[in-house]
């Protein structure tokens, strides 16, 4: 697989204009640090009742969204920065993240299980959140839908298994939002934010940041994106069906499927690269210019993330204690179903991957 870098005297390169410098970077790093500022104020302005109000929600997403950006680029360009500023910001923004990001994550992951157990039991009555559940916001829907046949209701074992994944998952998801509440309320939180305010008015840039092009250090995050799909079994996974996703399906090990870790690194390399390509083009607000490449690539690989994600919970489900034996079975067939995603989520995005290589050799 040929690798693509950013050439400025490519004639097919985007970056015609003035050649992006550190300044630009100060500035797509401001507009991100507001952006954080205003979801913030909004999540305050919103509060958070029971499960959480939508626009809480929302403004909570967008916290999300601009932490992300502010790391990927202290990551991507550290070089143009304090190096001390960064180390010491980045974990933190990532604390951020990822601590926001989990009720959203154990809300989706159980519609899609519940919608699975519907479709695999041929069954078009889909109970929806339980009661005092956020509302979810829009899952991942499986790679390859199949519309279902009316057989009325669920089956012991299926309903069974669904009260069951509802019970852990909705206790995770309580616990998850009481964990975000939490933090939102820490000290640690309130001194990210002072610092996401400093930001906002003042980037730590190094003194030649500021005539410094870009495009090297975005080139070479692209870079490290090509070398790791060139690793994946690329080959393999343009078979549909192909059963991969399935090896040590039975293994007793309880820790996230092992193949899967580098698909998930992938998904995190494409990201850096996508918002590294804002930061030099100068797309505060991400969305100036869509990839529809990128873009089905990294659906791809979400789709892929949360389809591991949801066969780990199935198999969790599945050892707990005194289950009976339809129940057990019904949950086997989820889990199946679940890595079979995870197969047509490396298809899809093997078949996404190879079409940019040709279009753009």
């Amino acid at each position: 697989m040929a690798q693509r870098h950013l050439d400025p005297t490519d004639p097919r390169s985007r970056h015609a204009g003035p050649v992006p410098t550190g300044d630009a970077l100060a500035g797509y790093l401001r507009a991100q640090a507001t952006e954080f500022l205003r979801a913030l104020r909004l999540h305050r302005e919103t509060g958070s009742g029971a499960g959480g109000s939508e626009g809480s929600a929302d403004a909570a997403r967008a916290l999300r969204r601009s932490a992300r950006r502010i790391s990927a680029s202290l990551h991507t360009f550290q070089s143009l920065l304090d190096t001390d500023w960064c180390e010491g910001m980045r974990p933190e923004l990532a604390w951020v993240s990822g601590t926001l990001a989990m009720e959203h994550a154990y809300t989706a992951r159980l519609e899609r299980l519940l919608s699975a157990l519907h479709r695999l039991s041929g069954s078009t009555a889909f109970p929806g959140p339980t009661a005092g559940a956020a509302a979810p916001a829009k899952a991942s829907a499986p790679i390859h839908p199949t519309a279902a046949p009316e057989r009325g209701n669920l089956t012991v074992g299926a309903a069974k298994a669904g009260a069951l994944l509802d019970r852990q998952l909705n206790l995770a998801r309580t616990r998850a939002h009481s964990t975000a509440l939490q933090a939102l309320g820490s000290s640690r939180f309130h001194a990210i934010a002072d610092k996401v305010a400093v930001l906002a008015s003042e980037v730590p840039l190094t003194k030649t940041a500021g005539t410094t092009d870009l495009r090297p250090l975005a080139s070479a995050a692209e870079g490290r994106l090509t070398d790791a799909v060139a690793a994946l079994p690329l080959v393999t996974a343009g078979n549909p069906y192909n059963a991969s996703a399935l090896v040590h399906g039975l293994s007793p090990d309880t820790v996230p499927h092992p193949q899967d870790a580098p698909w998930h690194q992938v998904r995190l390399l494409l990201r850096l690269h996508r918002y590294a390509r804002e930061a030099q083009r100068g797309e505060p607000n991400g969305n100036a210019v869509v990839d529809l490449r990128l873009l089905s690539a990294g659906q791809a690989l979400n789709h892929h993330r949360d389809a591991s994600e949801a066969a780990a919970a199935a198999a969790q489900a599945a050892r707990t204690p005194r289950i009976a034996p339809a129940t057990a079975y019904a949950l086997g067939v989820l889990h199946a179903d679940q890595r079979h995603e995870v197969e047509a989520a490396r298809f899809a995005f093997q078949q996404c991957w190879q079409k940019e290589t040709v279009s753009t050799s």
